[in-house]
Formats: structure tokens, C-alpha cells, sequence
């Protein structure tokens, strides 16, 4: 059995999380911002389909990725030396969330990205917390990724690609840009095989709790980030 949070209620200890599924905690509140917020910083996130009660989730282990561990194929760094495709900053967070709910994904016939969801993200976005990273080419937007940032420490929520690497190009610009802002660690929630192929890896979740309170505690005034911030030499 799990918690159903009324109202305000605190979260549960994540110590309580189920085993199967893995990381499943609590059920019901809201995805107010400051309920987000305070789940975020509790190593605990929203995910949930459309019809279901609001779920959240605190996994052990966790996906985690450190920015500097990155890891740019060959493949991908011929790519990011083109200069084929411009890389922004939150200049179009509506969109990028909009397109992470509707790409199709295989073996994932529908989104968790619920419009409940996009309305509390857009909402995180304008109040300075969620962020956007996007790959433009040719004037349109082509891929991206999107997540929050608390203190120094960033949570990765989605991404999404309508061409080859475009979420892979915003993805290591995310990781340079984080490594050069000092940001410690990137959550990733669970594994995939396509973000262990990017450099992320599991650690324990009481680990992710101790580094997380660590970067949570660096904390900053929310604010959009500079549409310019994440151009870099690649060559």
C-alpha cells in the first residue's frame, strides 16, 4: 500500500517507496509549484498517465548523469562541429515541452506528459525554474530536452528529436553549459539504454539523496537563462 497525500501534506520518507514498481512512493495532492519544488528537493517526481491519480516516485537506484561525464561520440562531435543547427536557451519552453508530448516514442504508445503537466511545467518556467534547451535548424525547432534547475543541481525531464541527434546536440550543450556553471549532477530518474549510451549511470538512491541535499543547498534566484548561453567550441 502507498500514502495518498491530502491537501498539504509532507511527503512520505522515501525510505517507504516500493520495491515494484520500483520507486512508486505516494499518490494524490496537486503539481502546484511549490509541491514540485518541494518533491524535487526530496529526490521524488510526478509521473503518471492520463486517467490515473497524480503518482510520485523516488526509485532506487537512480540514473544519474555528472556533466562532465558525457560522453560525445565521434559521431556526434563531427556533428556538433558542423555548426549546422543553432543551439538556444529557454526561448521557446512551450514548445519544446508540447513537442516532448507528442513525439512518438517505439514501445511507448502514449505520453505521460499530460496537459496537467505542461500547465504546471510552463508555470515552473515563467516563475524562473524549468528551463529549455533547443536545437534550431534552418529557423525551426528541431530538438530539445527540458527540466529544472534547483541550487546546482539540474533535473532532466524529457526530450525530443525530428531530426538525427537534434536531442543529443541540446543534450551535451546542456552538459557543457552545466559543467561551466558548476552544476553537480543531472538527474535522470531511471534508466535507458539511450541516456547510458550519453554517459549516465545508476547510483544508490540514499548516494543521489546526499549529493542532492549537497546542490540543493547552493541556492540561486530562479531566472530565464541567456538564449546565447550554451554556444561552445567543439572543435
Amino acid at each position: 500500500m502507498i500514502s495518498w497525500l491530502v491537501d498539504d501534506a509532507p511527503f512520505p520518507s522515501v525510505e517507504q517507496a516500493l520495491a515494484e514498481p520500483n520507486g512508486l512512493l505516494c499518490a494524490g495532492a496537486d503539481l502546484s509549484p511549490s509541491r514540485i519544488l518541494a518533491a524535487y528537493r526530496q529526490g521524488i517526481f510526478p509521473w503518471f498517465s492520463a486517467g490515473q491519480p497524480i503518482l510520485w516516485w523516488s526509485p532506487d537506484p537512480r540514473m544519474v548523469l555528472f556533466p562532465a561525464e558525457f560522453k560525445v561520440s565521434r559521431s556526434l562531435r563531427k556533428t556538433l562541429r558542423t555548426g549546422d543547427y543553432c543551439v538556444r536557451l529557454d526561448t521557446d519552453f512551450a514548445a519544446v515541452i508540447d513537442a516532448c508530448a507528442h513525439t512518438g516514442r517505439p514501445g511507448q504508445p502514449g505520453t505521460w506528459i499530460t496537459p496537467g503537466i505542461q500547465r504546471a511545467y510552463r508555470e515552473l518556467h515563467e516563475l524562473g525554474w524549468a528551463h529549455s534547451v533547443e536545437t534550431w535548424k534552418d529557423g525551426q525547432l528541431v530538438g530539445g530536452l527540458y527540466g529544472l534547475a534547483i541550487g546546482r543541481m539540474f533535473y532532466g525531464e524529457s526530450m525530443f528529436a525530428h531530426c538525427t541527434d537534434a536531442s543529443k546536440i541540446a543534450a551535451a550543450h546542456l552538459a557543457r553549459f552545466l559543467e561551466a556553471h558548476n552544476f553537480g549532477m543531472v538527474d535522470c530518474q531511471m534508466r535507458t539504454d539511450h541516456l547510458a549510451s550519453l554517459g549516465a549511470r545508476e547510483i544508490p538512491r540514499q548516494a543521489f539523496l546526499e549529493q542532492l541535499r549537497t546542490l540543493c543547498q547552493a541556492e540561486v534566484t530562479p531566472a530565464r537563462w541567456p538564449a546565447s548561453g550554451a554556444v561552445f567550441d567543439w572543435s
